[in-house]
């Protein structure tokens, strides 16, 4: 028999009945709209975090106090493992490949504007940590080495917080705010930023001089980290390299083996938010594809009974000159035909569920080519599997058997 025909009277004996095999393509439907939109969703999620650390700066390197050993990670013990203004005067003349470096001093603290107050990250670091972060100004311009050598009150906003203290669209730039009671002038507007890569909203921040932060509101001398660049993406390994390599030079004699401290850069971050990425993205499509092997067991079962049905029908094809090689042709193009309509419907129904997740959740979420290839293989794969068995079932009947089952 042609192939063409086969199809024929595989479709034709499907809509004989026509709710019982949209019943059993059901399973497959749901199966290939859950791979669909569950590999959307991870897919987008790691779109996003790949672009929030890619705003994290260009070519960061950060560097924190402590090291991790094979036990867990070991925090600094006194001031030896304490990272300072002297580390980052031995980077920037140590280190080719850095291009930028700053110390970093972080503090919460409540920031007050004529009647309206709001809590919120304050930095203290060189001018220079806007070039290192690639954050341009908005409005306004930055504070100046002048400004750090002096340890003046001046500092640079995110936008969430002008929208707080100000108001949205107010231009902030020359207002006062006060930081535990102390005047510090506005500067500079930071453009936006959004949420980083642990859902931290970027532009609620306040960047001010280091010797500032350091003196007036922390009372420190220390830094709790430093934060430098690279000359180029392909540098980044060997910056990491000259920054521990100089540190450690420094440092050795007053701690043991001079590694009291820790490099992380953008690459370490990426790979460590991917790696989990794929692995929710792994757990959610297995899941998604339980339904796909109840959709396939699904199909096997209405193929059984229908060839138990039809064994009349296949006696008499037999009798009449069809090999068995047809009849099993036969039965299982019709489980392709089920598989694969179901398939169909499966992705498109997953991706309309994928844009509705979308505006629902405002999650982003992204069809990818690859997704729609998998879910036409799974659907093509169920229905091989699982019609086959019922296919060489009905092919294996004797014709003389066939013609007197009632």
């Amino acid at each position: 028999m042609r192939f063409r025909s086969i199809l024929k009277i595989a479709i034709r004996s499907l809509n004989r009945n026509k709710m019982r095999s949209f019943l059993t393509m059901l399973g497959m439907i749901i199966g290939v709209a859950a791979v669909i939109a569950m590999l959307a969703v991870g897919q987008g999620a790691r779109d996003m975090i790949n672009a929030q650390i890619a705003a994290l700066g260009t070519n960061v390197l950060l560097v924190f106090p402590g090291a991790f050993t094979s036990g867990g990670v070991r925090m600094e013990a006194g001031s030896s493992s304490r990272l300072n203004e002297d580390d980052i005067a031995t980077i920037k003349k140590s280190c080719p490949a850095v291009m930028y470096a700053s110390p970093v001093a972080r503090t919460t603290q409540q920031v007050k504007a004529g009647n309206q107050n709001w809590r919120t990250s304050i930095n203290g670091a060189y001018s220079e940590y806007l070039d290192i972060r690639d954050w341009d100004m908005q409005e306004g311009v930055n504070y100046t080495d002048a400004d750090e050598r002096g340890a003046n009150k001046v500092c640079v906003i995110g936008q969430t917080i002008v929208e707080n203290l100000f108001g949205a669209g107010t231009n902030a730039v020359g207002q006062t705010i006060r930081i535990r009671n102390l005047p510090f002038k506005v500067v500079g507007v930071l453009s936006e930023k959004g949420q980083n890569a642990m859902g931290q909203d970027q532009d609620d921040i306040i960047i001010a001089p280091f010797s500032t932060v350091q003196k007036k509101l922390m009372g420190i001398s220390y830094a709790n980290s430093l934060v430098a660049s690279a000359t180029s993406e392909t540098q980044i390994e060997e910056a990491r390299q000259e920054i521990n390599q100089a540190l450690t030079d420094r440092r050795r004699g007053s701690s043991g083996d001079g590694t009291d401290f820790t490099i992380r850069t953008q690459t370490d971050i990426g790979n460590a938010a991917e790696q989990t990425s794929k692995t929710l993205s792994i757990l959610l499509a297995s899941i998604a594809c339980v339904s796909l092997i109840v959709g396939g067991i699904g199909i096997m079962n209405i193929m059984l009974v229908s060839v138990t049905e039809r064994t009349r029908e296949i006696g008499i094809r037999m009798a009449v000159g069809a090999r068995g090689n047809d009849v099993l042709l036969q039965f299982l193009v019709e489980a392709l035909v089920m598989s694969f309509t179901g398939g169909i419907i499966g992705i498109a129904a997953g991706a309309g569920f994928s844009v509705l997740i979308s505006k629902v959740q405002g999650w982003p979420v992204t069809v990818s080519v690859f997704s729609v290839l998998l879910g036409f293989s799974f659907s093509a794969a169920i229905g091989i599997f699982f019609g086959w068995y019922p296919a060489r079932k009905a092919a294996s009947l004797k014709p003389i058997d066939a013609l007197r089952y009632e």
